[in-house]
Protein backbone atom coordinates (compact mmCIF):
# COMPACT_ATOMS: atom_id res chain seq x y z
CA UNK A 1 0.00 0.00 0.00
CA UNK A 2 1.22 3.58 -1.10
CA UNK A 3 2.00 5.34 2.21
CA UNK A 4 2.36 8.88 2.13
CA UNK A 5 5.64 10.43 3.66
CA UNK A 6 6.21 13.98 4.16
CA UNK A 7 9.71 13.94 4.95
CA UNK A 8 11.91 15.33 1.75
CA UNK A 9 15.95 14.70 2.99
CA UNK A 10 17.59 16.52 -0.53
CA UNK A 11 20.34 18.93 -1.84
CA UNK A 12 18.05 22.43 -1.18
CA UNK A 13 14.25 19.62 -0.98
CA UNK A 14 12.01 22.50 0.56
CA UNK A 15 10.88 21.01 3.80
CA UNK A 16 6.64 20.70 4.19
CA UNK A 17 7.54 22.98 7.41
CA UNK A 18 10.63 25.04 7.41
CA UNK A 19 11.66 25.32 11.27
CA UNK A 20 13.87 28.06 12.76
CA UNK A 21 14.56 30.20 10.23
CA UNK A 22 11.30 32.61 10.43
CA UNK A 23 13.73 35.62 12.01
CA UNK A 24 16.06 35.43 8.83
CA UNK A 25 13.50 35.16 7.05
CA UNK A 26 11.25 38.17 7.97
CA UNK A 27 15.20 40.35 7.94
CA UNK A 28 15.22 39.89 4.45
CA UNK A 29 11.82 40.27 3.25
CA UNK A 30 12.06 43.84 4.84
CA UNK A 31 14.79 44.03 3.11
CA UNK A 32 13.15 43.03 -0.32
CA UNK A 33 10.37 45.49 0.43
CA UNK A 34 13.05 48.71 0.78
CA UNK A 35 14.58 47.01 -3.09
CA UNK A 36 11.50 46.92 -4.12
CA UNK A 37 11.07 50.51 -3.89
CA UNK A 38 14.11 51.20 -5.49
CA UNK A 39 15.92 51.55 -2.48
CA UNK A 40 19.28 50.18 -2.32
CA UNK A 41 20.21 47.73 0.75
CA UNK A 42 22.53 45.20 1.60
CA UNK A 43 23.47 42.29 0.50
CA UNK A 44 23.16 39.06 2.78
CA UNK A 45 25.44 36.03 2.58
CA UNK A 46 24.49 33.13 4.89
CA UNK A 47 27.09 30.62 5.67
CA UNK A 48 26.95 27.02 7.62
CA UNK A 49 27.69 23.39 7.40
CA UNK A 50 26.82 20.86 5.13
CA UNK A 51 23.02 19.82 5.85
CA UNK A 52 21.95 23.33 8.28
CA UNK A 53 19.67 24.02 5.19
CA UNK A 54 21.17 26.86 3.24
CA UNK A 55 19.90 26.18 0.04
CA UNK A 56 16.60 25.63 1.24
CA UNK A 57 16.75 29.13 2.74
CA UNK A 58 18.23 30.80 -0.43
CA UNK A 59 15.06 28.90 -2.81
CA UNK A 60 12.41 30.44 0.07
CA UNK A 61 13.83 33.86 0.01
CA UNK A 62 13.89 33.76 -3.69
CA UNK A 63 10.42 33.17 -3.54
CA UNK A 64 9.79 36.22 -1.75
CA UNK A 65 12.02 38.46 -3.94
CA UNK A 66 9.83 37.32 -7.07
CA UNK A 67 6.42 38.07 -5.33
CA UNK A 68 7.47 41.33 -4.37
CA UNK A 69 8.25 42.34 -7.76
CA UNK A 70 12.00 41.91 -7.87
CA UNK A 71 14.13 39.83 -10.80
CA UNK A 72 15.59 36.86 -9.31
CA UNK A 73 18.22 34.78 -10.56
CA UNK A 74 19.43 31.70 -9.22
CA UNK A 75 23.59 30.43 -9.48
CA UNK A 76 25.07 27.89 -8.51
CA UNK A 77 28.70 27.90 -8.31
CA UNK A 78 30.67 25.28 -9.12
CA UNK A 79 34.02 24.08 -8.92
CA UNK A 80 34.65 23.46 -12.73
CA UNK A 81 31.55 25.66 -14.22
CA UNK A 82 32.89 29.09 -14.76
CA UNK A 83 30.96 31.91 -12.84
CA UNK A 84 31.30 34.77 -15.10
CA UNK A 85 29.40 33.10 -18.41
CA UNK A 86 26.58 32.02 -15.40
CA UNK A 87 26.39 35.73 -14.73
CA UNK A 88 26.72 36.97 -18.17
CA UNK A 89 23.57 34.26 -18.74
CA UNK A 90 21.68 35.77 -15.91
CA UNK A 91 22.10 39.60 -16.84
CA UNK A 92 21.31 38.45 -20.15
CA UNK A 93 17.81 37.70 -18.40
CA UNK A 94 17.05 40.53 -16.96
CA UNK A 95 17.55 42.48 -20.41
CA UNK A 96 15.05 40.26 -22.22
CA UNK A 97 12.46 40.77 -19.47
CA UNK A 98 13.09 44.69 -20.66
CA UNK A 99 12.66 43.71 -24.04
CA UNK A 100 9.16 42.54 -24.11
CA UNK A 101 7.88 45.49 -23.03
CA UNK A 102 8.34 48.40 -25.92
CA UNK A 103 8.71 51.56 -23.32
CA UNK A 104 12.06 49.89 -21.47
CA UNK A 105 13.29 48.60 -24.96
CA UNK A 106 15.43 51.85 -25.16
CA UNK A 107 17.44 50.98 -21.46
CA UNK A 108 18.48 47.52 -22.65
CA UNK A 109 21.51 48.87 -25.15
CA UNK A 110 24.10 50.06 -22.52
CA UNK A 111 24.02 46.94 -19.93
CA UNK A 112 24.28 44.86 -23.72
CA UNK A 113 27.48 46.25 -24.75
CA UNK A 114 29.16 45.88 -20.93
CA UNK A 115 27.54 42.01 -20.87
CA UNK A 116 29.35 41.79 -24.48
CA UNK A 117 32.63 43.00 -23.31
CA UNK A 118 32.31 40.96 -19.71
CA UNK A 119 31.54 37.76 -21.87
CA UNK A 120 34.24 38.42 -25.07
CA UNK A 121 37.05 39.02 -22.26
CA UNK A 122 36.61 36.08 -19.73
CA UNK A 123 34.48 33.62 -21.55
CA UNK A 124 35.88 32.58 -24.95
CA UNK A 125 33.82 29.42 -25.34
CA UNK A 126 30.59 31.88 -25.24
CA UNK A 127 29.15 32.05 -29.08
CA UNK A 128 26.08 34.07 -27.89
CA UNK A 129 27.43 37.10 -29.74
CA UNK A 130 28.17 36.97 -33.27
CA UNK A 131 30.93 39.47 -33.98
CA UNK A 132 33.71 39.83 -36.43
CA UNK A 133 37.36 39.55 -35.29
CA UNK A 134 37.74 43.43 -35.57
CA UNK A 135 34.43 43.83 -33.32
CA UNK A 136 35.90 41.50 -30.61
CA UNK A 137 38.94 43.64 -30.03
CA UNK A 138 36.56 46.93 -30.03
CA UNK A 139 35.59 44.76 -26.56
CA UNK A 140 37.70 43.31 -25.72
CA UNK A 141 39.33 44.08 -21.68
CA UNK A 142 42.06 42.75 -19.39
CA UNK A 143 40.39 44.08 -16.33
CA UNK A 144 37.38 41.94 -14.76
CA UNK A 145 36.85 44.10 -11.50
CA UNK A 146 35.99 46.90 -14.21
CA UNK A 147 34.15 44.78 -17.00
CA UNK A 148 32.21 43.13 -13.67
CA UNK A 149 31.47 46.77 -12.10
CA UNK A 150 30.26 48.01 -15.73
CA UNK A 151 27.95 45.23 -15.84
CA UNK A 152 26.17 45.61 -12.62
CA UNK A 153 25.99 49.63 -12.91
CA UNK A 154 24.01 49.31 -16.27
CA UNK A 155 22.05 46.65 -15.21
CA UNK A 156 21.40 48.86 -12.07
CA UNK A 157 20.82 51.91 -13.99
CA UNK A 158 18.29 50.14 -16.05
CA UNK A 159 16.67 48.77 -13.53
CA UNK A 160 16.69 51.80 -11.66
CA UNK A 161 14.65 53.30 -14.74
CA UNK A 162 12.36 50.37 -15.04
CA UNK A 163 11.66 49.92 -11.43
CA UNK A 164 12.52 46.77 -11.50
CA UNK A 165 15.11 45.74 -9.03
CA UNK A 166 17.30 42.83 -9.36
CA UNK A 167 18.46 40.35 -6.72
CA UNK A 168 21.28 37.37 -7.76
CA UNK A 169 21.06 34.43 -5.72
CA UNK A 170 24.20 32.61 -5.30
CA UNK A 171 24.70 29.36 -4.09
CA UNK A 172 28.20 27.36 -3.02
CA UNK A 173 30.05 30.88 -3.16
CA UNK A 174 33.39 28.86 -1.53
CA UNK A 175 34.19 27.87 -5.26
CA UNK A 176 34.41 31.24 -6.68
CA UNK A 177 37.70 32.19 -7.80
CA UNK A 178 39.43 34.53 -5.79
CA UNK A 179 39.46 36.96 -8.88
CA UNK A 180 36.02 36.46 -9.67
CA UNK A 181 34.83 37.31 -5.87
CA UNK A 182 37.03 40.19 -5.66
CA UNK A 183 35.33 41.61 -9.29
CA UNK A 184 31.64 40.35 -7.52
CA UNK A 185 32.03 42.65 -4.17
CA UNK A 186 33.35 45.71 -6.19
CA UNK A 187 30.74 45.16 -8.88
CA UNK A 188 27.78 45.29 -6.11
CA UNK A 189 29.74 47.90 -3.96
CA UNK A 190 29.68 50.13 -6.64
CA UNK A 191 26.44 49.44 -7.80
CA UNK A 192 25.41 50.66 -3.91
CA UNK A 193 26.96 53.42 -4.30
CA UNK A 194 25.40 54.92 -7.44
CA UNK A 195 21.88 53.87 -5.36
CA UNK A 196 20.90 51.48 -8.00
CA UNK A 197 18.56 48.68 -6.60
CA UNK A 198 20.70 45.55 -6.94
CA UNK A 199 21.82 43.39 -4.32
CA UNK A 200 22.99 39.89 -3.71
CA UNK A 201 21.52 36.69 -1.51
CA UNK A 202 25.04 34.57 -1.65
CA UNK A 203 25.71 31.06 0.75
CA UNK A 204 28.40 28.92 1.37
CA UNK A 205 30.59 26.76 3.51
CA UNK A 206 32.06 28.94 7.22
CA UNK A 207 34.89 29.79 5.44
CA UNK A 208 33.56 32.28 2.88
CA UNK A 209 33.80 35.26 5.95
CA UNK A 210 37.44 34.98 5.49
CA UNK A 211 37.41 34.92 1.52
CA UNK A 212 35.02 37.91 1.40
CA UNK A 213 37.44 40.13 4.30
CA UNK A 214 40.54 38.86 2.55
CA UNK A 215 39.63 39.94 -0.85
CA UNK A 216 38.13 43.30 0.20
CA UNK A 217 38.49 45.03 3.38
CA UNK A 218 35.26 47.13 3.16
CA UNK A 219 32.98 43.72 2.61
CA UNK A 220 32.33 43.66 6.20
CA UNK A 221 29.64 46.80 6.00
CA UNK A 222 28.97 45.81 2.66
CA UNK A 223 27.21 42.13 3.46
CA UNK A 224 24.65 41.86 6.14
CA UNK A 225 26.49 38.39 7.53
CA UNK A 226 23.95 35.36 9.12
CA UNK A 227 25.02 32.24 10.56
CA UNK A 228 23.13 28.86 9.86
CA UNK A 229 23.38 26.90 12.29
CA UNK A 230 21.44 23.23 14.05
CA UNK A 231 18.10 23.95 15.06
CA UNK A 232 17.15 24.24 19.04
CA UNK A 233 15.21 21.41 20.58
CA UNK A 234 11.87 23.01 20.24
CA UNK A 235 12.80 24.29 16.77
CA UNK A 236 13.44 20.72 15.87
CA UNK A 237 10.91 19.75 17.64
CA UNK A 238 8.15 21.61 14.86
CA UNK A 239 10.44 20.19 12.27
CA UNK A 240 9.47 16.93 13.20
CA UNK A 241 5.99 16.96 14.61
CA UNK A 242 4.26 19.95 11.91
CA UNK A 243 4.74 17.81 8.68
CA UNK A 244 3.19 14.11 9.97
CA UNK A 245 0.47 16.51 11.94
CA UNK A 246 -2.18 16.79 9.50
CA UNK A 247 -2.10 12.77 8.53
CA UNK A 248 -2.98 12.28 12.13
CA UNK A 249 0.66 11.14 13.32
CA UNK A 250 2.23 11.79 16.47
CA UNK A 251 5.33 11.30 17.98
CA UNK A 252 5.83 10.28 22.02
CA UNK A 253 8.36 13.13 24.08
CA UNK A 254 10.52 9.99 24.08
CA UNK A 255 10.46 9.66 20.08
CA UNK A 256 11.76 13.44 20.01
CA UNK A 257 14.08 13.25 22.56
CA UNK A 258 16.13 10.55 20.48
CA UNK A 259 15.19 12.55 17.19
CA UNK A 260 17.15 15.21 18.15
CA UNK A 261 20.02 13.78 20.01
CA UNK A 262 20.67 11.53 16.87
CA UNK A 263 20.49 14.28 14.45
CA UNK A 264 22.21 17.29 16.76
CA UNK A 265 19.57 19.34 15.59
CA UNK A 266 20.77 19.55 11.61
CA UNK A 267 17.44 19.75 9.35
CA UNK A 268 18.82 17.46 6.90
CA UNK A 269 18.97 15.16 9.39
CA UNK A 270 16.02 15.35 11.04
CA UNK A 271 14.36 15.04 7.65
CA UNK A 272 16.51 11.85 6.38
CA UNK A 273 15.48 10.07 9.82
CA UNK A 274 12.16 11.05 9.89
CA UNK A 275 11.43 9.94 6.71
CA UNK A 276 13.15 6.52 7.87
CA UNK A 277 11.06 5.74 10.67
CA UNK A 278 7.71 7.37 9.31
CA UNK A 279 7.81 4.46 6.49
CA UNK A 280 8.38 2.33 9.05
CA UNK A 281 5.72 3.47 11.41
CA UNK A 282 2.59 0.69 11.87
CA UNK A 283 1.14 2.77 14.04
CA UNK A 284 -0.02 6.25 14.66
CA UNK A 285 2.02 7.21 17.49
CA UNK A 286 6.01 7.25 17.20
CA UNK A 287 7.64 5.94 19.83
CA UNK A 288 11.42 5.90 21.16
CA UNK A 289 11.78 2.31 20.02
CA UNK A 290 10.87 2.90 16.57
CA UNK A 291 13.34 5.71 16.49
CA UNK A 292 16.18 3.18 17.66
CA UNK A 293 15.13 0.38 15.83
CA UNK A 294 15.42 3.08 12.55
CA UNK A 295 19.06 4.70 13.59
CA UNK A 296 20.99 1.48 11.96
CA UNK A 297 19.43 2.33 8.63
CA UNK A 298 19.72 5.82 9.20
CA UNK A 299 23.63 5.56 9.42
CA UNK A 300 23.42 3.36 6.71
CA UNK A 301 21.68 5.70 4.29
CA UNK A 302 23.87 8.47 4.58
CA UNK A 303 27.30 6.38 5.24
CA UNK A 304 26.27 5.43 1.12
CA UNK A 305 25.14 8.56 0.56
CA UNK A 306 26.01 11.99 2.06
CA UNK A 307 29.26 11.01 3.73
CA UNK A 308 30.37 8.45 1.34
CA UNK A 309 30.40 11.24 -1.49
CA UNK A 310 32.39 13.81 0.09
CA UNK A 311 34.88 11.10 0.97
CA UNK A 312 35.47 9.71 -2.17
CA UNK A 313 36.24 12.63 -3.52
CA UNK A 314 39.82 12.58 -0.97
CA UNK A 315 43.04 11.19 -2.08
CA UNK A 316 44.60 9.19 0.36
CA UNK A 317 46.90 12.02 1.70
CA UNK A 318 43.98 13.77 2.25
CA UNK A 319 42.22 10.48 4.08
CA UNK A 320 45.17 9.71 6.32
CA UNK A 321 44.78 13.87 6.85
CA UNK A 322 41.24 13.78 8.06
CA UNK A 323 41.98 10.15 10.03
CA UNK A 324 44.64 12.22 11.87
CA UNK A 325 41.91 15.08 12.77
CA UNK A 326 39.37 11.86 14.31
CA UNK A 327 42.00 10.70 16.02
CA UNK A 328 42.52 14.05 18.01
CA UNK A 329 39.36 13.16 19.80
CA UNK A 330 37.77 16.25 20.20
CA UNK A 331 36.83 18.77 17.04
CA UNK A 332 37.95 21.49 16.23
CA UNK A 333 41.53 20.01 16.36
CA UNK A 334 44.64 22.13 16.46
CA UNK A 335 46.84 21.68 13.16
CA UNK A 336 49.90 20.52 15.44
CA UNK A 337 48.00 17.84 16.66
CA UNK A 338 47.29 16.29 12.84
CA UNK A 339 50.62 16.67 12.64
CA UNK A 340 51.44 14.52 15.42
CA UNK A 341 49.59 12.39 14.26
CA UNK A 342 50.85 12.31 10.67
CA UNK A 343 54.23 12.39 12.20
CA UNK A 344 55.04 15.37 9.92
CA UNK A 345 55.91 18.71 10.55
CA UNK A 346 53.30 21.64 10.47
CA UNK A 347 54.55 23.33 7.31
CA UNK A 348 55.14 19.67 5.99
CA UNK A 349 51.41 19.17 5.91
CA UNK A 350 50.05 22.83 4.23
CA UNK A 351 49.37 21.51 1.45
CA UNK A 352 46.97 18.92 2.19
CA UNK A 353 45.39 21.70 4.78
CA UNK A 354 44.46 23.54 1.96
CA UNK A 355 43.63 21.21 -0.80
CA UNK A 356 40.78 19.92 1.79
CA UNK A 357 39.43 23.42 2.60
CA UNK A 358 39.16 24.01 -1.17
CA UNK A 359 37.30 20.79 -1.39
CA UNK A 360 34.98 21.79 1.48
CA UNK A 361 35.65 19.27 3.53
CA UNK A 362 37.13 20.95 6.31
CA UNK A 363 37.49 24.99 7.54
CA UNK A 364 39.34 26.88 10.36
CA UNK A 365 37.50 26.85 13.16
CA UNK A 366 39.18 29.18 14.84
CA UNK A 367 42.78 30.71 14.52
CA UNK A 368 45.19 27.01 14.27
CA UNK A 369 42.18 24.66 14.42
CA UNK A 370 40.32 22.69 11.88
CA UNK A 371 37.00 21.35 11.63
CA UNK A 372 34.64 19.61 8.84
CA UNK A 373 31.85 21.20 7.16
CA UNK A 374 30.03 17.94 7.09
CA UNK A 375 28.20 17.40 10.60
CA UNK A 376 28.89 14.22 12.37
CA UNK A 377 31.77 13.22 9.66
CA UNK A 378 34.05 12.38 12.11
CA UNK A 379 31.23 9.40 13.18
CA UNK A 380 30.86 8.57 9.89
CA UNK A 381 35.17 7.93 9.65
CA UNK A 382 35.25 5.78 13.03
CA UNK A 383 32.52 3.40 11.56
CA UNK A 384 35.08 3.38 8.32
CA UNK A 385 37.37 0.42 7.84
CA UNK A 386 39.40 1.90 5.92
CA UNK A 387 40.42 4.21 9.44
CA UNK A 388 40.54 0.95 11.18
CA UNK A 389 43.52 -0.39 8.95
CA UNK A 390 44.86 3.28 9.63
CA UNK A 391 45.08 2.89 12.97
CA UNK A 392 46.84 -0.31 12.54
CA UNK A 393 49.38 1.18 10.25
CA UNK A 394 47.60 -0.76 7.07
CA UNK A 395 46.58 2.82 5.07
Amino acid sequence: MFKINPYRPGAGLMPPYLAGREEDIQTVERMFEALSMNIPTQSVIFSGLRGVGKTVLLNRLQKSAEETGIFCKHIEVEERKDFISQMAASAQGFLRKLSAKENLKHLIQKPLEAIKALVISFDPENSTFSLSMQERELYRTTNLTQSLTDVFTALGEAAYEARSPICFFIDEIQYMKKQELGALIAAIHRSNQLGYPVMIVGAGLPKIYKMLSEEKSYSERLFLYKEIGSLSYEQSQKAIEEPVRKLGTEYDEAAIKRIVEITKGYPFFIQQLCQIVYEEAEQKLITEDMVRNAASTFYQVLDNGFFKVRYERCSDADKRFIFAMVKCGELPCTISNVAKYLKKSVSAISTMRAQLINKGIVFSARHGELDFTVPEFDGFIRRHTDYEQWLNGNF
